[in-house]
């Protein structure tokens, strides 16, 4: 990938937020009416202390990390929820097993400082077994082709946190088209193939929900 590309990838991320903070506030939109709310309170779910209003438990419940999959998180360390809030999102995903293959995906196109730098965005981030879905020799193919793989990773992106109060709805993605969620509670489905599998995970930048198969843009 030339310079003037990650550079110009860097501006359209950096952008992305900028927008996203000055319309936050005024926006009716689904998709971001609740997401600053919401990624204030993430971090601290885990910790808060307990409050005597009726509607504290169901708020405690939607900051908190929803999904089958969140079993498997470590309770402490680096790899933990709280390990995890303090990094930001490429680094995190670093110390998540589950992740391996998407983090050598984002290595592999130049997107780790990046993502890194990014300010309040949203990563759908494909499981290892995710990757696995897709033949080996056009994965291989992919990963070698930065152009394309840029193209893919940055549809996992959107330039604003989501809460999962918002979650089902349409998404406009740093690759430029669109992305769909459907569901509610702690089910969600993205592109309606890809299941969430743990959703909410606060990072330092950016609310991650992880899912079980790798969104495509079209062609």
């Amino acid at each position: 990938m030339s310079v003037t590309r990650t550079q110009s990838l860097a501006a359209l991320l950096a952008a992305g937020a900028l927008a996203f903070g000055l319309t936050a506030c005024s926006s009716d939109s689904g998709t971001s009416s609740n997401s600053a709310s919401g990624a204030a309170s993430s971090a601290a779910a885990t910790s808060a202390a307990p409050a005597s209003a009726s509607g504290a438990a169901s708020g405690a419940a939607m900051d908190a990390p929803f999904g089958s999959a969140c079993a498997a998180v470590p309770k402490d360390g680096s790899g933990s929820f709280a390990g995890m809030a303090q990094d930001p999102v490429a680094t995190a995903a670093s110390h998540n097993p589950l992740l391996s293959t998407l983090v050598s995906a984002v290595t592999a196109a130049g997107l780790a400082d990046t993502l890194n730098s990014a300010q309040n965005v949203t990563v759908f981030a494909p499981t290892n077994d995710a990757f696995a879905k897709i033949p080996a020799d056009q994965l291989k193919a992919l990963l070698a082709d930065k152009d394309k793989l840029t193209k893919v990773l940055t549809y996992h992106v959107t330039p604003d946190r989501i809460a999962p109060s918002s979650l089902a709805g349409t998404h406009k993605t740093l690759e430029g088209a669109d992305l769909t969620a459907a569901g509610s509670g702690s089910a969600y489905t993205v592109n309606s193939n890809s299941k969430v599998l743990c959703g909410n995970v606060q990072t330092a930048n950016a609310t991650v929900y992880i899912v079980d198969t790798v969104l495509m843009p079209a062609s």
